[in-house]
């Protein structure tokens, strides 16, 4: 009986193992660590998570159309794959919910002002492409209040978002100064933070410096306000996958490196044309007319060409997105060859 038993319980065992399995099968089509790329070529559109409330990265105008660099990333993606920068469907995810999106696979890729950081590439199971801004986070202020220094914000409130880094730095270096009495005023929301910014219900409000510049920019009196000269912290902002799809995530990872390599070669959405007859090797591997290094990804071998042809290199990206409606310099974010901290390794 017990032999019996045993070879009983072994069958429903081998049983469920393979319904198990075949589970995985049926939802591994929907899941990130599916190949998602596959899931995207097959689905022809890429869903982005965007946050939609900051210009210069992610904005909505009043006719529904979206800007800025976060939004570029992702027409990028779309032009790399299917050769049409409008294939993209964007969701406005909260800083809460946006890494069980890419989780459950509801979004593709996030490109989000997202910071990269050492939890979220581990613990939280995000794969990050190269960085696109190089952000800290600062402070600003009303300049009537005459705050300076962080020591001048003692016994007063900061507005500041939770559930992004920014709160966990703000306690840091209030800390590290010395400050423990200000009063944290707290929000999911970024169109709710600045509101409450704009209200006076807090005397500060704190956020990624590039953030506080553009939202400065659309207050009713942007010249009252004041972002301080006060670095809190490195702000490597990146788009993310789900963490075990190398396929997807090599491919997030080199079409960001092809705007940085396109501004490199100097080959802008304009002048493309001009080096169809190129006869230099970098560049004929670069455009896909050698090598066809995008297949070695999935990708089309062109499809560097098409992220330029559609959406330009970096420094167009910036200087439509930030530099010019911002009045921001490249400053960090230049090319290594201007004194930036932006490289791309070979395309070979």
């Amino acid at each position: 009986m017990k032999k019996l038993s045993l070879a009983i319980i072994s069958a429903l065992s081998l049983i469920l193992v393979s319904c198990g399995d075949e589970s995985t099968r049926k939802t591994d089509t929907t899941t990130p660590i599916s190949n998602r790329l596959e899931t995207v070529k097959t689905r022809g559109k890429v869903i982005c998570g965007i946050n939609g409330e900051v210009p210069g990265f992610s904005f909505v105008d009043q006719k529904g159309e979206y800007s800025g660099m976060d939004v570029d990333l992702c027409r990028a993606v779309a032009a790399a794959l299917f050769d049409d920068p409008s294939k993209v469907e964007y969701r406005k995810v909260s800083a809460q919910e946006r890494f069980t999106a890419v989780q459950t696979g509801e979004i593709d890729i996030l490109s989000r002002n997202t910071t990269l950081t050492l939890s979220r590439n581990t613990s939280i199971g995000m794969d990050f492409a190269p960085p696109i801004f190089y952000d800290g986070q600062g402070i600003m202020t009303t300049k009537a209040s005459g705050i300076k220094t962080l020591t001048d914000l003692k016994g007063k409130s900061i507005c500041v978002l939770s559930g992004t880094t920014t709160e966990q730095n703000l306690a840091d270096q209030m800390a590290k100064v010395g400050v423990k009495d200000y009063q944290p005023v707290v929000s999911d929301d970024v169109d709710a933070l600045y509101t409450a910014y704009q209200q006076g219900r807090c005397s500060a409000v704190t956020s990624d410096r590039s953030q506080l510049v553009a939202r400065r920019s659309v207050l009713p009196k942007p010249d009252a306000h004041q972002v301080l000269d006060i670095l809190l912290s490195k702000e490597p902002l990146a788009a993310a996958v789900a963490k075990g799809d190398a396929p997807w995530h090599d491919a997030v990872t080199w079409i960001v490196y092809s705007l940085i390599q396109g501004e490199e070669f100097g080959i802008t959405s304009k002048n493309i044309a001009s080096f169809a007859n190129t006869t230099d090797p970098s560049i004929k591997r670069f455009l896909g007319k050698e090598d066809k290094l995008g297949a070695d990804m999935g990708l089309p071998a062109d499809f560097a060409a098409r992220v330029i042809k559609h959406v330009g290199n970096y420094g167009e990206m910036y200087d439509r997105n930030i530099g010019q409606p911002l009045k921001l310099e490249r400053g960090i974010n230049n090319l290594s060859t201007k004194g930036g901290i932006l490289y791309s390794p070979p395309f070979r």
